[in-house]
């Protein structure tokens, strides 16, 4: 990552064209060639970029940013108050609160969510086609699949009748039910899944995480 803070003007020639006059501005010169100009405001959104691929050519007082389509992003250096690179490793990516493998273990943890009787057999049980997120048996000893989404749309409806299709197929399964679990789930997505007999759950994540856990307790 390059950090250049500069007074600059920035003209952008291409499907359009566009001018920003004399001021002081953050160059971002990224290592996957990406060129950005930002301002004081605007919170993460830039003033104008150019996108990957692209090639920068410096030159005193201007910098030359083209693509492979021919557009152009001209900086105008008046004077460089900042200039400095710094390497900042492979980006881990962002994990956030409450995504599906969150999810997945506070209801492993508090399974009886689901109905009183229920009890979980395995997390993330294994099947040809992918694993199922919890497998779990019913009060009266019965097996459910449970597959869980953040939103709960169509595809993941498609995707527990697959594994419903393949675990009901195992006699010491069989007959397999099937819960459908999610934050949110749509209404074509509760359709579907009620037309398949499938049980729709709308989970509430606060209160999962919330909940007291007796994972540690004698009583």
């Amino acid at each position: 990552m390059r950090l250049v803070i500069a007074r600059c003007q920035v003209d952008y020639a291409g499907r359009l064209t566009a001018h920003l006059p004399m001021a002081t501005r953050l160059l971002l010169v990224k290592a996957d060639g990406s060129v950005s100009v930002h301002s004081d405001d605007r919170a993460y959104k830039p003033l104008n970029w150019m996108s990957p691929p692209c090639w920068l050519v410096e030159e005193p007082g201007t910098w030359t940013v083209s693509n492979k389509a021919g557009e152009k992003l001209i900086i105008t250096l008046e004077e460089v108050l900042h200039d400095s690179k710094h390497e900042l490793g492979v980006e881990p990516g962002l994990v956030k609160d409450g995504v599906e493998a969150h999810l997945q273990a506070l209801l492993a943890e508090h399974i009886t969510t689901l109905g009183d009787g229920y009890a979980l057999v395995r997390r993330e049980y294994p099947t040809a086609i992918g694993p199922v997120d919890i497998l779990c048996r019913d009060a009266g000893g019965a097996t459910v699949a449970v597959e869980i989404k953040r939103r709960g749309e169509i595809d993941g409806v498609e995707q527990l009748t697959r594994y419903l299709e393949l675990l009901n197929r195992d006699p010491l399964l069989a007959p397999v039910q099937g819960v459908f679990a999610a934050q949110q789930i749509k209404p074509q997505a509760r359709t579907l899944a009620e037309d398949r007999g499938i049980r729709c759950v709308t989970l509430d994540y606060e209160a999962l995480r919330g909940m007291d856990s007796t994972e540690f307790r004698l009583f």
